[in-house]
C-alpha cells in the first residue's frame, strides 16, 4: 500500500480541497519521518555506545577508550538516521518539488558537516593516543592534526559549494585551482607553519617542555604548546609569549635542553682584581697565608719547590723579582680552585676551573667556570650567590682588592 496516496485519498474523502490535502499529507509524512529518524538515532546511539564500551573493556589498548571519550561512536550513530532522511525526503515532498530540492541539499550539507565532525573527532583521538605514548609526547602532533583538518575542511567546502551551485565537484575544484595564487597568499602562514613544524620535528629542534630563550620575541621559559601556526612559551614570570612556528627555522633561538640533559647548569662569572694590588709574596706573606687551610698544603709544597729552584740557580733574593716567586694573585686563584672543587653544590664530573681572563682597563678578571648540580633556577641563583659571597669576602685575606668605580667630588670618575 502506498502510504503517500493513502493519506492523500483519505483527506480527499473527508471533503478537503486538493491543495489542503497535499499539505496535510506532506506534514503528516514529515512528522512520521522525523519521529522514525529520532527513534533510530536514539536506538543506534545506545546500541553503538554499548557495543563500543564492551569492546573497550575487553581490549588492552587505550585507543578505543580515547575514541569513546572523544564521542566518535556517538557521531557515527547519526549516519543511519541521516541516510533515512535523505532516502525518504522525496516521498514526503513528492508534491513540493522546490521544497524537496532545498531539503535534499540541506541534508547533504549536513552529511558533509557530520563527516567532517567524525574526521575531526577521529584525528583528535589519534592525537590524544599519540600524546599518551612517551616517544610522541613532546612532538608537535597538533600541527599535523591541524593540517589534515584544513585539507578536510577545504574538500568539505568544495563539496558544499558544489551542492549549492549544481556544478560537479571536479569542475568546481578545477575552477578554484585557477585561483591557487590567491589561496596560497591567504594560507601563506599556514603553509609556512606546516613546513616549519615538519622541520622542527625531523631535526628535533624543539619539544614540548623544552626551556627556550627567544630574544626577538621576548620569550624565556618552557614550551607548552606547538601547533601549526604558533608556539606558546610560558615565561618565568608566568606570562605567555606566542611565536610563529616558522620563526623557529628562520631566526636564532637558544634551547636549554642540552643543559638539562647534561646534569649541570653552567656558572660563568668573574670578579675584577685591581692590578695595583697584585704582588710577589715574601716569606712572611707565605707564612701568614699558610694559616688558610685550603691552600696550606699547596703553599708548603710549592714554597719548597721555589726555594730549591732558587738555591740551585743562585737567585739573588735581595731583589724579590729574581728567580721563582709566588704571587698573591696566583695563590688566590689556587684557593678558589680548591674551594670550588670542595663545594657540595658543584658537579665534579663536568668542567671545573678558575682562570684569569685578558686584562681590561679596570683590572684582571678572575673567572669561575663550573656547573651546579641543581638546575632549578632559584637554587642555581642561591648557589652562585653563596659562592661569590665567599669570594668577595675572601679577597682581602690575600691583600687583593676588587675594582670598584667611584665618583669623587672633583673628578668624573676614578679608580
Amino acid at each position: 500500500m502506498d502510504i503517500n496516496h493513502y493519506l492523500y485519498d483519505l483527506f480527499i474523502d473527508k471533503g478537503l480541497s486538493d491543495d489542503l490535502a497535499k499539505l496535510l499529507n506532506m506534514l503528516a509524512l514529515l512528522v512520521v519521518l522525523l519521529l522514525v529518524a529520532f527513534i533510530v538515532d536514539y536506538v543506534s546511539k545506545r546500541l553503538l555506545w554499548r557495543f563500543s564500551s564492551g569492546i573497550a573493556k575487553r581490549t588492552k589498548t587505550n585507543f578505543d577508550d580515547i575514541l569513546i571519550n572523544n564521542k566518535v561512536p556517538r557521531a557515527i550513530a547519526h549516519i543511519i538516521p541521516l541516510i533515512i532522511l535523505i532516502e525518504f525526503v522525496p516521498l514526503v515532498f513528492l508534491d513540493y518539488e522546490y521544497s524537496e530540492n532545498i531539503i535534499e541539499k540541506t541534508l547533504k550539507i549536513i552529511a558533509i558537516v557530520l563527516a567532517l565532525q567524525i574526521i575531526r573527532r577521529l584525528l583528535h583521538s589519534v592525537r590524544d593516543y599519540l600524546k599518551s605514548l612517551t616517544r610522541y609526547r613532546d612532538k608537535p602532533v597538533d600541527s599535523y592534526i591541524q593540517v589534515f583538518m584544513i585539507f578536510a575542511w577545504i574538500l568539505g567546502v568544495f563539496a558544499i559549494f558544489s551542492i549549492l551551485t549544481g556544478i560537479t565537484f571536479l569542475k568546481f575544484a578545477f575552477t578554484l585551482g585557477t585561483a591557487s595564487a590567491v589561496i596560497l597568499l591567504i594560507f601563506k602562514d599556514t603553509i609556512l607553519g606546516f613546513v616549519a613544524s615538519i622541520q622542527v620535528s625531523i631535526n628535533d629542534m624543539v619539544r614540548i617542555g623544552d626551556w627556550i630563550t627567544f630574544e626577538k620575541y621576548g620569550a624565556d621559559g618552557d614550551v607548552i604548546e606547538i601547533n601549526l601556526a604558533t608556539v606558546k612559551v610560558q615565561n618565568w614570570d608566568m606570562t605567555i609569549t606566542t611565536i610563529p612556528t616558522y620563526a623557529l627555522i628562520s631566526d636564532s633561538f637558544k634551547n636549554w635542553r642540552g643543559m638539562k640533559a647534561s646534569g649541570g647548569r653552567r656558572i660563568k662569572r668573574s670578579v675584577i682584581i685591581k692590578v695595583s694590588t697584585i704582588k710577589f709574596l715574601t716569606s712572611e706573606d707565605i707564612e701568614k697565608l699558610k694559616k688558610i687551610q685550603l691552600v696550606s698544603t699547596y703553599l708548603e709544597t710549592k714554597s719548597k719547590e721555589v726555594d730549591q729552584y732558587n738555591a740551585k740557580n743562585g737567585a739573588d733574593k735581595s731583589v724579590l723579582i729574581n728567580g721563582l716567586n709566588l704571587t698573591n694573585f696566583g695563590v688566590f686563584r689556587k684557593y678558589l680552585q680548591t674551594y670550588i672543587e670542595n663545594h657540595s653544590a658543584i658537579n665534579k664530573d663536568m668542567t671545573l676551573m678558575v682562570r684569569q681572563l685578558e686584562p681590561t682597563s679596570q683590572g684582571i678578571p678572575m673567572e669561575i667556570y663550573a656547573f651546579s648540580r641543581d638546575q632549578r633556577w632559584e637554587n642555581y641563583e642561591f648557589i652562585i650567590g653563596d659562592i661569590f659571597d665567599h669570594v668577595l669576602a675572601a679577597v682581602k685575606y690575600f691583600d687583593l682588592e676588587i675594582y670598584e668605580l667611584s665618583f669623587g667630588p672633583n673628578t668624573s670618575a676614578q679608580n
